[in-house]
């Protein structure tokens, strides 16, 4: 299978188109490559992004949790049901498109909004304490969300990007330069015969 040769007629002119095809694929070959590079290097980028704001946000979280279990321990949870329904929102969430190397992701902005406290009666002050945590975790899951999408697309087109750069390096390109040296061989021989067939009828002639 690796030593097949692209079916074409072995004719000065098929050669020309190849070596020209060739000289394209090469030339393809070589910005797939870097391609493949700037993959690798923003993939690594993303990665210690990644494992940085998973950091954060996980200390964000266990802390918005604890504060939620001591809220829980002193209002119960019918109370704070009853607190959060006229709570206004405290992260406001934007989502836009972005590309980097012809790589879509969403690009995720969270921001704060003022928190308004919660004067009801019977509202311990640990419940302010408690969404002001947990607006926090949420504005650290959003950056980190962006970077985990960001990282799997990223992955997955460097992944093609690889398969593609070994397919022409190791496939494609040998091909093409295979089926060169043979219509070459080809040619040289015919050139060959024609030569001695030449040689041959001057002979005859005297």
């Amino acid at each position: 299978m690796g030593q097949q040769l692209i079916k074409v007629p072995p004719t000065k002119n098929t050669l020309l188109k190849l070596k020209k095809q060739v000289r394209f694929l090469e030339d393809g070959h070589d910005l797939l490559e870097r391609k493949r590079e700037l993959l690798t290097r923003l993939v690594y980028e993303r990665i210690g992004e990644y494992r940085r704001l998973r950091a954060e946000s996980e200390r964000a979280l266990a802390e918005a949790y604890r504060c939620l279990a001591i809220t829980h321990l002193r209002m119960g949870s019918r109370a704070i049901r009853q607190a959060s329904l006229g709570v206004e929102p405290a992260l406001q969430v934007d989502i836009l498109p972005r590309r980097a190397l012809g790589v879509e992701y969403p690009a995720v902005t969270s921001e704060r909004l003022p928190l308004k406290p919660v004067g009801l009666l019977g509202t311990d002050v640990s419940f302010d304490t408690t969404r002001d945590h947990l607006a926090e975790a949420a504005v650290q899951l959003a950056r980190l969300s962006e970077v985990e999408i960001a990282l799997h697309r990223l992955l997955e087109e460097q992944r093609k990007a690889q398969k593609r750069v070994n397919a022409l390096k190791y496939n494609i390109i040998p091909r093409y330069h295979r089926t060169i040296r043979f219509i070459q061989s080809s040619l040289e021989e015919e050139e060959r015969n024609t030569l001695f067939q030449v040689k041959l009828l001057r002979g005859q002639a005297r």
